[in-house]
């Protein structure tokens, strides 16, 4: 089973992607949501896996940045 983590801040433009991108996915990839506003200790875990901005979905080591909510250095 493949595994995902999308990471976000809450903002409308992350909850939009997160609703289109969850109804897009083939429902075997398992997504963790992070909200990286509500959970600001898993940001260094976000930066180490490459995410640059918010939007952002990590599968398997790529890093696939959606739109532009937030600079990850903007949640710290």
């Amino acid at each position: 089973m493949t595994t995902a983590r999308y990471y976000h801040a809450g903002c409308p433009v992350c909850i939009e992607a997160e609703q289109t991108l969850l109804g897009l996915l083939d429902p075997s990839i398992n997504v963790e949501i992070v909200h990286l506003g509500e959970q600001a200790q898993r940001v260094s875990e976000a930066e180490q896996a490459g995410v640059k901005s918010v939007p952002a979905l990590v599968v398997e080591g790529q890093v696939l940045h959606l739109n532009f909510g937030a600079a990850i250095a903007d949640l710290k």
